[in-house]
């Protein structure tokens, strides 16, 4: 089973293209011969970890990629690391706004991906789609959720997991005056992300390429 979530709209928005691409990229695996689901989550800080939980336990996925929108990047981000602590810049939508905050009092400081990140970049990049790696998910409920992702699945063998930022959809991109992709090539690019952590036969792919994906800044 591979699980993918998206999120709600926030932030004065009335979509969020993360919702849709999850949606989009479930039943494309689907069509491809894969088991695979995609849930929503409130952009809540708090409600949205205990949801993924949830959605974990009852589906009990090998494979889970958490998605959200970063407005203003202009490539798919594969972010390689999530990091304990939740500092909102704007309230949540339930009206949380928690500064230097453990997303788990007492947790580890940061968790790494533990996606093939190069590869599925790679894979991405070779379909003609932007594409990163992104060494920041930010401290919203973005990072809040990859946090409790890598959390729940640290005590899980056998099952893998990561985030995925995607940027404002096309028509949110001119509005803003930013940057802005189809919502059915984001779509695609989870596609190509998940599959890259599989093998031809459903497993796990074990290891990553060795190529260079970093930053200067």
């Amino acid at each position: 089973m591979i699980l993918l979530t998206g999120f709600e709209p926030f932030g004065g928005e009335t979509v969020n293209p993360s919702w849709t691409a999850a949606q989009l990229a479930a039943t494309a695996l689907q069509a491809a011969g894969r088991n695979a689901a995609a849930v929503e989550l409130p952009c809540v800080f708090g409600k949205s970890a205990e949801l993924l939980r949830d959605a974990i336990g009852r589906l009990e996925p090998m494979l889970v990629l958490c998605v959200g929108q970063a407005g203003g990047r202009s490539r798919v981000s594969i972010e390689r690391v999530a990091i304990n602590v939740d500092d909102a810049r704007i309230p949540d939508n339930a009206g949380n706004a928690p500064v230097d905050q453990p997303v788990r009092l007492g947790g580890p400081a940061a968790y790494f991906s533990t996606l093939p990140i190069k590869a599925g970049r790679a894979a991405v990049a070779a379909a003609g789609l932007p594409v990163e790696v992104s060494q920041t998910a930010g401290t919203y409920v973005c990072n809040h959720v990859f946090y409790a992702l890598m959390d729940a699945l640290a005590g899980l063998d056998g099952v893998r997991g990561g985030f995925i930022h995607v940027p404002f959809s096309e028509e949110q991109g001119l509005h803003h005056g930013q940057p802005g992709l189809a919502v059915e090539d984001m779509a695609a690019a989870l596609t190509l992300v998940a599959t890259a952590a599989l093998t031809a036969d459903g497993d796990l792919v074990d290891g990553d390429l060795r190529v260079a994906a970093g930053a200067e800044h």
